[in-house]
């Protein structure tokens, strides 16, 4: 599968999630072999749940699989992994992680290729226009989903209060 149909079941996700009312996150686990094993949405809303973000929702939703299935694998990502997210996909050896956007939010990038995965920024107009909205729309659910009590927001980027 190319990134460009992973990034889209990704993106098909974060759109549930925000039709939902939830956090617009999307993620999905592609096999090397080009199969979809997981695809997920942040749930944190949804559930009432501090762990359901985008990535750990798609690999909740691969069910119980042997650690050689995520040899090779890819993560697609709306945004940035967090820390839990960077840290569930280290877990797993998932080997690439491919990310819509990073704009909004920097998380585990750097650690990911220290840790030898391979980590591509696409930089996708629609990933980031989907969290620009939900941000302005939603602010305080934001800051709650990255654990801040509150972040300006300015053109120059996002810094912690």
């Amino acid at each position: 599968m190319d990134d460009t149909k992973g990034l889209a079941i990704a993106f098909e996700e974060a759109q549930a999630s925000y039709a939902e009312g939830g956090i617009p996150i999307g993620a999905a686990l592609i096999s090397a072999d080009g199969k979809l094993l997981g695809r997920g949405h942040n749930m944190r809303v949804q559930l009432g749940s501090a762990i359901h973000h985008g990535e750990t929702s798609a690999l909740y939703n691969s069910g119980r699989l042997p650690a050689k299935a995520y040899q090779g694998s890819t993560m697609y990502t709306t945004l940035s992994p967090c820390d839990m997210c960077t840290g569930a996909c280290l877990l797993y050896g998932i080997s690439r992680v491919v990310i819509g956007e990073n704009k909004n939010f920097l998380g585990g990038e750097a650690y990911l290729k220290q840790r030898g995965v391979e980590v591509v920024v696409v930089g996708d107009a629609k990933c980031t226009e989907l969290m620009d909205r939900f941000i302005e729309e939603k602010p305080e659910l934001w800051n709650e989903d990255i654990g801040v009590e509150e972040r300006v927001y300015s053109k120059e980027g996002v810094k912690a209060a």
